[in-house]
């Protein structure tokens, strides 16, 4: 089998990794783990959009660029490598800008995707509920046709991105004399709107990007429904099949994995370097084995997108893949780095910038966000080995 990018795919990788090499050298921002969903910067945003790297897959009559899955997930794949501060329009790149391409009304496409393409529209998740984990389809939060608009009241939790949002990509109840997963509805609106109040949630390293989001009464023109009403779930689950490619998961912590090598390297034992030691050889030479296992399972759901389907059983298996290589790699640069691995960022002898810390602490949370392990096992063993599900 021949693995080998086209001259067109290599010289894509090249431009991207000269830009966001560029970047660097200015001094403009400078590489973190997770950073896709931690590192705001509208401006970076701005200079992605002015490059032609968001909406790489949509059509060209919406403004897209009409490329491959693969060209996508090359310039994903170099962002989550260089750690560079994406957050700002990954979700609306990522999914979002592509529901309303395949589920929008054509004022929804003229509305919102050129604000998506352009770098302006930031986007947070409003799916999770206190009372609704990772089962979508018990959701709580209503929306009620009331003349030209729907009456939105409820609360949304874990909201990614809800701190720095001018957009909200909801999902609220719509029908409740329904079975409940035929009664949701999707929305997008702006944050803009009167009774939205937005709490952020600060995470055990000390950053933010989940929020609690409360919905008052907020009037939402029905130009905003991403219909079909009541199909809201069905939608919804198509478009996590393109969500779990397991890009974030498995290349989020990237940046550590580099500066790991490095500091095995310089880092001495014994009088010795810890590169020497065999059994820190092998850790190394084993997670590196496991990121190129990971990046197979990367492109194949890639692949899949590109025939034209979606990647169902493919993207839970990278996905779970991804989260569990990360939570592999914390703990191994956490016990290689020994106690000093758990100093935090800004602590006077902290190794390898903080990363370690942050990653190590992060990680418990991997196999819950964007669908828990449990829930992507689960898909696995019913949709492709055809296990029974009870």
């Amino acid at each position: 089998m021949d693995f080998k990018f086209t001259e067109e795919q290599d010289k894509l990788r090249g431009e991207v990794r000269d830009f966001l090499e560029g970047e660097i050298k200015q001094g403009l921002w400078q590489p973190t783990c997770d950073a896709w969903i931690m590192a705001y910067d509208p401006e970076f945003t701005k200079r992605v959009a002015a490059k032609g790297w968001i909406g790489l897959t949509w059509p060209e009559e919406y403004g897209g660029h009409g490329r491959s899955f693969i060209d996508r997930l090359i310039v994903t794949e170099e962002m989550l490598r260089y750690g560079a501060p994406a957050a700002c329009h990954w979700f609306a790149d990522r999914q979002i800008g592509g529901a309303i391409v395949h589920y929008g009304t054509d004022e929804q496409k003229k509305e919102i995707l050129p604000k998506i393409l352009k770098g302006e529209a930031y986007v947070g998740l409003g799916m999770s509920e206190p009372e609704a984990g990772s089962d979508l389809a018990s959701l709580k939060t209503r929306a009620v046709e009331d003349g030209d608009d729907y009456v939105i009241d409820g609360q949304k939790v874990w909201t990614s991105g809800g701190s720095h949002m001018n957009m909200i990509y909801l999902v609220a109840r719509t029908d409740t004399e329904v079975a409940k997963h035929k009664g949701i509805s999707e929305f997008l609106f702006e944050t803009s709107l009167p009774g939205i109040t937005v709490r952020p949630i600060e995470d055990i390293t000390g950053g933010v990007h989940f929020n609690e989001v409360f919905f008052d009464g907020v009037r939402v023109p029905k130009k905003y429904l991403i219909p079909e009403k009541n199909r809201g779930f069905y939608q919804v689950v198509n478009q996590l099949d393109y969500e779990r490619s397991g890009m974030e998961r498995l290349m989020a912590n990237y940046p550590l994995l580099e500066a790991l090598i490095q500091y095995v390297k310089e880092a001495e034992r014994n009088g010795r370097p810890l590169a020497e030691d065999p059994i820190v050889r092998s850790r190394i030479a084993q997670l590196k084995i496991e990121l190129e296992i990971g990046r197979l399972h990367m492109y194949r759901v890639a692949v899949v997108m590109d025939e034209g389907r979606a990647p169902n059983w493919e993207s839970s298996m990278s996905k779970a893949y991804g989260t569990a290589f990360e939570q592999r790699l914390a703990g191994a640069a956490i016990e290689i780095a020994g106690l000093y691995g758990q100093l935090s960022p800004d602590s006077k002898r902290v190794p390898m910038q903080g990363m370690a810390y942050h990653s190590y602490l992060s990680s418990k949370g991997y196999s819950l966000q964007a669908g828990s392990s449990e829930v992507l096992k689960n898909i696995l063993a019913t949709r492709k080995l055809q296990l029974p599900a009870g």
